[in-house]
């Protein structure tokens, strides 16, 4: 466990790393337009955005005492971030990258999706 995220490009085999300082990573999601990544810290609750771009960190916020299940909505405005260990869903706004709200859900949220009613 290094903390470190790697790059692997399929087409040359070669593999990039980032010092990102994510020890204890537990889910990485891209946005919908692929700018940045979202990597949840399940060992001390923090998420992390990066650029994609640039390879660097944008953000790191504590969310809670674990970090788990990330999803973005469909319109790729607002990130879902379950924190499983304090039972509520973090709401992040993907422009401001800032906590919006806290959705109590009791239980260890986890795994999260979207689906649409018919």
């Amino acid at each position: 466990m290094t903390g470190q995220i790697f790059i692997i490009e399929t087409a040359t085999k070669k593999v990039a790393v980032i010092p990102a300082n994510v020890m204890g990573a537990n889910r990485l999601k891209f946005t919908n337009d692929g700018k940045r990544v979202l990597v949840s810290i399940i060992r001390g609750g923090d998420l992390v955005i990066f650029d994609t771009t640039t390879r660097k960190q944008l953000k790191r916020m504590s969310l809670g005492t674990g970090a788990a299940g990330i999803a973005i909505d469909p319109n790729g405005t607002r990130a879902f971030v379950a924190c499983s260990a304090d039972g509520y869903v973090a709401v992040i706004d993907l422009k401001s990258l800032a906590v919006v709200s806290r959705l109590s859900v009791g239980g260890a949220p986890d795994g999260m999706n979207f689906a649409a009613r018919p």
